[in-house]
């Protein structure tokens, strides 16, 4: 799923990548380091998978909260977190 927010005009600045990593890893609401942050002509995308439309939902909160100029697209994924319902046969 891709979700945008274009909120600036110019492209991001080469630090804003690094910064958006740090706040996804040491927000203690986020804690999250499996979001992969990179930095397109004008935007910054967003890739991994979480647990919950929840938590990505959070996450672009978060980012969206601390660089309020910076156009963020997502491709944020939905992971199942289910126990598997069958028993796995191994060769």
């Amino acid at each position: 799923m891709t979700h945008q927010r274009d909120i600036g005009a110019g492209p991001p600045d080469e630090y804003v990548e690094a910064e958006i990593q740090r706040l996804l890893a040491e927000d203690p609401a986020v804690a999250e380091q499996g979001i992969t942050v990179v930095r397109r002509e004008r935007a910054i995308v967003l890739y991994g998978e979480v647990e919950s439309p929840h938590r990505r939902e959070e996450i672009l909160r978060r980012v969206s909260e601390r660089f309020p100029d910076v156009p963020i697209t997502s491709d944020i994924g939905v992971i199942r977190v289910e126990a598997p319902t069958e028993i796995e046969q191994l060769p």
